[in-house]
This record gives structure tokens, sequence and C-alpha cells, in this order.
């Protein structure tokens, strides 16, 4: 192999590579292209070790199932023409051959005009016999005949030879995973040994600085490694055999050291992380000294995934996947499984798809196909599909979503009320039997918990207080918890109800200002002093709430028309807007008190605000509705509310 000296100065053409983005479709092509046709490794296997592997041939059947013919019942084997005559009301006599044909049990005796010879479900049906009667429809004559009350047709209850597996027939073929039903064909065939594809070794390395492995101590800054588990797990799921080989640092020579040997132990190399311009992304660099062709792609017209880095080096696919675990998953099952199947000898991905009606518009930029998570839940006409807002870096979206859409690259949004096609992450998708849809408090989780046990399936989507009002309005949730304060009449909730919604008292919260413990500014003041004292300091910098959030309607009052230092950093939830202050991002914000406890930090108490529930009045007598009532009002759960902080109403 030409090694590039380490003096020459590849930055323009490692940008030039970057910048040059593929469309997924060009993308995949040259990956594909550079690997395939390629012949799939085989192994054989004994059938008792062959659960979960792909046969890479076809199976044709080297014998009759059954391989005589048998009799489906306990009875009499019987010539049908002796009977023709049978009924209730004349029997016809037989007389008994003397021998019992069990399983396992060669006849010995012919069956011959007027006579007939017990046998046993399963048992082979003997020479002269073309049927055979239920016992139930015989009675004994004696000890050696019995009487028939019934006639048989020919071939009754009796399986022929090859009527379940035909010789020479193909029993199975080549892609097929072997579970437990091809285990059962397989044996019932006698063949003890089946030839599989064998499964690709893909070595997986997390990459960076900040990783942590879980189960360590979490230092400032660093974040748990968990592409290296996911993909890993993804890996196997799709016909590969994971090896993981744990967080190499942002080191060049330490991380071209670790691929090389990868590479030369496993048929596939997968990295997380490493594949932007950042000064610590150095995993692309060295792909070039690795083997040819190299790489084929390095940005891809994806949202989320675009930084993806696919390469060949010897015939090996590399691939980088971005840092952020929904990037990484996303481009990993768009574009690495097809691959990786076919290296497993496994036919394509065929997914489950669902058509849901999207209840809000969704952004979205020209140029790039964008994936959209969703959660499904019903609706008057059908499904409703909400999208996930929390981002590529959120492993949550990936976890909790039921599905994805997607959105081409030529559109610039999708319309709200779109009908769109949803890709689903598992076979079949179960409607939940409540939907909360409106702003999250941890006290929530505390009374679904409850109906979780129960075996009821919850599904509480997070999008604040008005836009879970706005989902009641439109019927498309259950409930919507709400914490709205109305100016003119001073009041929470009440005044934003409308026509079909009814308010459920849910519990009551402190909300008030957040600061670390120590702060001269905010020691020993009230909230609008301490506000004043901080809109008075340029250099204190605040954390504000998302629009729609009832928190934000508070702060807004409070500042009285201010935008101070910070005032558009908006994050969604009161534990972000915690740890901004306790990680000194910020100096103060607006959380509740028992998220201000948690994490150790100042609280200076501002108003009770009243977290309550908008039913949909339509949807009150539903059983999960009346369930969550139920637990709601329960002594189980005032209880787990008050213990954590909450007051309940």
């Amino acid at each position: 192999m030409t090694m590039i000296p380490q003096s020459q100065d590849r930055s323009a053409l490692e940008q030039e590579q970057f910048l040059q983005i593929l469309s997924r479709e060009d993308a995949l092509a040259r990956f594909e292209a550079a690997l395939f046709p390629r012949a799939v490794p085989s192994e054989t296997r004994k059938l008792a070790d062959a659960l979960g592997a792909a046969l890479a041939e076809d199976i044709t059947a080297p014998l009759d199932v059954p391989p005589f013919d048998r009799s489906n019942v306990d009875g009499f084997a019987v010539r049908s023409a002796d009977l023709a005559a049978a009924g209730e009301g004349a029997p016809v006599r037989l007389a008994l051959n003397g021998e019992t044909i069990h399983c396992g049990t060669a006849p010995k005796l012919q069956v011959a005009t007027g006579t007939a010879t017990p046998i046993a479900t399963g048992g082979p049906l003997p020479r002269g016999a073309d049927a055979v009667v239920m016992v139930e429809h015989t009675q004994p004559a004696g000890s050696d005949a019995i009487d028939v009350r019934r006639a048989v047709s020919p071939g009754q209850f009796v399986s022929y030879a090859g009527s379940d597996i035909a010789r020479g027939e193909a029993l199975l073929r080549a892609g097929t995973i072997i579970g437990s039903r091809e285990i059962g064909m397989l044996a019932a065939c006698g063949i003890a040994e089946v030839t599989v594809a064998r499964k690709p070794r893909v070595a997986v390395i997390s990459t960076g600085d900040e990783l942590v492995q879980p189960g360590e101590a979490l230092a400032p800054a660093a974040i748990y490694d968990t592409n290296g588990a996911i993909v890993a797990a993804a890996i196997d799921e799709n016909g590969g055999e994971a090896v993981f080989l744990g967080a190499i640092p942002d080191d060049e020579a330490k991380l071209e050291a670790a691929m090389r040997r990868a590479l030369a132990d496993a048929d596939m190399l997968v990295l997380s992380g490493g594949t932007s311009k950042g000064a610590g992304d150095v995993s692309h660099r060295i792909i070039g000294r690795l083997g040819q062709p190299g790489i084929l792609a390095h940005g891809v017209a994806l949202k989320p995934g675009k930084p993806l880095c696919l390469a060949v080096c010897d015939g090996k696919p590399v691939v980088i996947l971005p840092g952020f675990p929904t990037s990484a998953m996303f481009t990993f099952h768009d574009m690495i499984v097809p691959v990786l199947r076919r290296m497993a000898g496994l036919p394509p991905r065929s997914d489950a798809k669902v058509s849901a009606t999207v209840p809000v518009r969704i952004a979205s930029e020209l140029g790039r196909t964008e994936f959209v998570m969703v959660s499904l839940v019903g609706g008057k006409d059908g499904l409703i599909a909400y999208p996930s807002g929390k981002g590529s870096g959120a492993i949550t979206s990936f976890a909790q979503a039921d599905g994805f859409l997607r959105i081409d690259a030529l559109a610039d949004q999708m319309p709200a009320g779109t009908d769109a096609e949803v890709t689903l992450f598992t076979p079949h998708v179960r409607v939940p039997d409540l939907v909360i849809v409106g702003s999250h408090c941890t006290g929530l989780d505390l009374v679904t918990a409850q109906l979780a046990h129960a075996g009821l399936t919850v599904r509480s989507i997070a999008v604040g207080s008005l836009g879970g009002l706005a989902a009641a309005k439109r019927g498309e949730c259950d409930l919507a918890p709400i914490h709205l304060f109305d100016d003119k009449s001073e009041t929470y909730n009440t005044p934003y109800l409308v026509e079909g919604l009814e308010l459920v008292p849910g519990w009551r919260r402190m909300q008030g200002i957040v600061f670390r413990k120590g702060d001269k500014r905010f020691e020993g003041l009230g909230a609008k002093e301490a506000v004043a004292a901080a809109l008075a300091d340029p250099a204190c910098i605040m954390v504000n709430r998302n629009q729609g959030a009832g928190t934000r309607i508070l702060i807004d009052r409070l500042l009285g028309g201010a935008r101070p230092e910070g005032y558009w950093n908006q994050p969604r939830s009161h534990n972000a807007v915690a740890a901004a202050v306790a990680q000194h991002r910020a100096d103060w914000g607006m959380t509740i008190a028992p998220v201000a406890h948690a994490v150790g930090l100042g609280f200076i108490p501002l108003a009770e605000e009243h977290y309550d529930f908008a039913l949909v009045t339509a949807r009150k007598q539903r059983s999960a509705v009346q369930a969550f009532l139920d637990a709601l009002g329960s002594d189980e759960a005032r209880t787990a509310l008050e213990r954590a902080g909450f007051r309940p109403a």
C-alpha cells in the first residue's frame, strides 16, 4: 500500500470531499457498486446450532412427509366398501384382525374383506385398508368383532405419503432465517445439518475524547457512549456478528492502529463520530491510508445524517456514522443495513408501513431528504403522526417513536393535515390506550405508573401547554396537561377551555427563580427583586423557556418587555433550565421547586402553579380515561406526589 506522507497537506481534498454532498441514492449506489457482486461465505451447522442463521442455499425435501400412509385418529383400519351400507340403525359387523397397529409399528396382517385392524393415531395404514373409522363410531361385538354404525369414504382420516411434504419439493429458500418452525420442517425430513451463511464479523468502534462507557463515573463535559451499544445491537439484529472494540480518543495514531487491527480481523468496520470537519474529527483522514478505493461518499443529503462517510478498503466496507445517536441510527438503518444484509445472505428488510395524518406543519430543508420520527395515536379518522422535536442528539427519540416519515429533498415542508406514509420500527403498531399531549411534568409519571402496572399503554407527548390545548381541541388526545395563567381573571387554565373540554384538577407545583447557592445577586431577595437585580447587571445571563410553555408566560410577565442576555435560549423542560444554571451556562431562570432542589440550586418561590388537565369530554367514558382519573385520585398517587414536592389539588 502506498503511504501518504504525513507532511502532505490533505485538508483541501478532505474539505472538498465533505462539501461534495451526494444524494442518498447516489451514495448508496457507489457504496454497493464497490462491494458487489461478492460471494457470501458459508458454513455447515448442526440443526441444533442453526437457530437464527440464514440458509445459504435452497433445500429440497429428500423424502416424503409423512413417509407412509398413516391414520389421523384412534380407530380401526377398514375397507370403505365394506361399510357402504352402515348406519345408526343398521350397523355392519367386522371381524378383528389379530394385531394392533401403534406408532412405529409396521403392520403384518392384511385387511381382508369383512375385517378391521385396531390402529392408533399416527400408525401406518395396513395393506388392504383405504380408510379409518373412528373408535367413537363403533361398538364391541364380543372379543373379536366390532359393529360399525357409520359409513366412511375412501381416504377418510388418512394422511397419505407426501401429503405434508413431497419428495423433491422446495422446502426452504436461500436467505430464510431459521426459526423454530423451520427447524421443525428440517427435522421432519431427517436433515441433521444445513449450510448457512456465515455471519459477517463487524467491528464497532466509538470515537471521541468525551465518551465514557456505561457503568463508569461521568466526568464534567463527558457523555456515556450510547452509539457503541445500539449499533452493535442493530448489527446483530440484521445478520451480523458485532465485535465492540470500545471507545478510542481523538488521537490519530491510536485510532489508526485500532482501525487496522479491526480490519485485519473483521469483515466490516463501523465507527461513530469523527465524520464532520471539527478539529477532533480524524477518522475520515485515516481511511485513505487503509486501502483502495477509499472514501466513496463523505456527506449525504440526509437529515439527520449529513456527515455520513462511506468507504471500501481493499474489499471491506468501512462506515463512519455521525456521532449523534439519532443521526447514527437513521443512517445505519437506511444506508448500512441493506449492505450488511446482502453480506449476510439475507433478503432486504420488509418494513411495515401505515398511513397517518400529520397534525402540525413540519418545516424541512430543501435539498436534503429528511426523516422525521413520529409517535402514532388514534384519531377520529385514523392514525395521527406526531413528530418528535428532540433533535438528532436524543436517543429517546429513536427508542420511543413508533416509526418515521420521509420528506422529499425537493420539499421545504410537510403541511399540516398531510396524509403521510409512516415506516414502522416494529412489525405492528399498537395504538396506545391513553394519549396525553401537552406540558410534561415528572409528577405525571407518578400517576401513569399505576396504569402501566395494570397493563395499559400510555403515550405522553410533550408539546407544551398551548400545543396540548390545540391537540385537545382537534380531538387528538384524551387529556392535555396545561398550566396557563390568565392575566385578566388572574386564574389558571379555566379561561382557556372551550366547548368540548372540561377541567380535571391535577396538582400544584411551586414555580420560582432558580440560581446557584451563594450568588449574592439573588440570596435573600424575593422573586421580583431578584429579577430586577438580574436586569440591572449586564453580565447576568438568564435561561428562558420555550414559547407555549406556562412557565414562559410567567417569565414574560416578570420581565415586562425586557430582553436580557440569554432570553433567546429557550429549552423545553424544567430540567434543562436547572442544568444550564448548575453548569454555569446561565445565572438564573425559572423552574419548579422539586427540580431545583434535586440539583442543589437556590430557589426563590414566585407562584404556586396549577398543573391541571383539559379533558376531551367525548372521551371521558373510555375505560383508559376512567383508569387515569381513578389513579389520579388514589391515595397511592397523592402520597407519591407529595413525596416528590407537589401538592395534590
